[in-house]
């Protein structure tokens, strides 16, 4: 076998390598859709910081000029998550995952509204990569962006939420439905419980 032959299939198994672990290491961003209030903002912020999400993204400029007259533009973000967190702004939710180096390929869209068609939460079985697209306070996402969608999900509620309740509710499902079918985790439960509460509780059951 050839040096230049030697090289070319040591590059092309690098490359499926890359794609594997590409495939199976977990991902979620969080868009909103033109998103009116820093509190709701901030409030997502610290729900993406408590279940481990990647990043945020949002489109429209309604946020950022609700924040230049905000002292405390993400005063609900009270972890701070924004130290932490990417908040980006973008353009448009088309072809998000070519524009964003950030996504992985493999990331499913998935849009988070009120609309007819839609998979109720609790029947939907979440992608191990996602970009979870959220509608605005007083609005819907866009059809084109759900045209380009892999699903669209609800919450079968009575009424709709506000949207940094929906994102926190779509987020536990998530984090739910990922521990179902792990075993002896008990030990792992008490560590983070001690890790996550406030200084002053110390409390015990059994």
């Amino acid at each position: 076998m050839t040096r230049n032959k030697t090289l070319n299939m040591t590059e092309h198994l690098t490359e499926k390598m890359t794609e594997k672990n590409e495939l199976n290491k977990a991902h979620v961003t969080i868009a909103l859709t033109n998103p009116k209030t820093p509190t709701n903002v901030g409030a997502v912020m610290r729900a993406a910081g408590c279940y481990q999400a990647d990043q945020i993204i949002y489109n429209g400029n309604r946020y950022a000029k609700a924040a230049e007259y905000h002292k405390h533009t993400l005063q609900t973000d009270t972890f701070n998550m924004r130290d932490k967190i990417p908040l980006l702004q973008v353009e448009s939710f088309i072809s998000i995952k070519d524009s964003l180096e950030s996504i992985p390929s493999s990331a499913k869209i998935i849009c988070v509204d009120l609309v007819e068609g839609a998979t109720p939460l609790p029947h939907f079985v979440h992608p191990e990569q996602a970009v979870y697209i959220f509608g605005p306070e007083d609005s819907s996402v866009k059809q084109e962006v759900i045209d380009i969608a892999d699903d669209v999900v609800y919450v079968p509620t009575i009424g709709c939420m506000n949207l940094a309740a929906t994102v926190n509710v779509l987020l536990y499902d998530r984090l739910a439905k990922s521990l179902t079918n792990q075993k002896d985790s008990m030990l792992a439960d008490n560590a983070l419980i001690r890790k996550s509460r406030d200084t002053n509780n110390t409390s015990r059951f059994r």
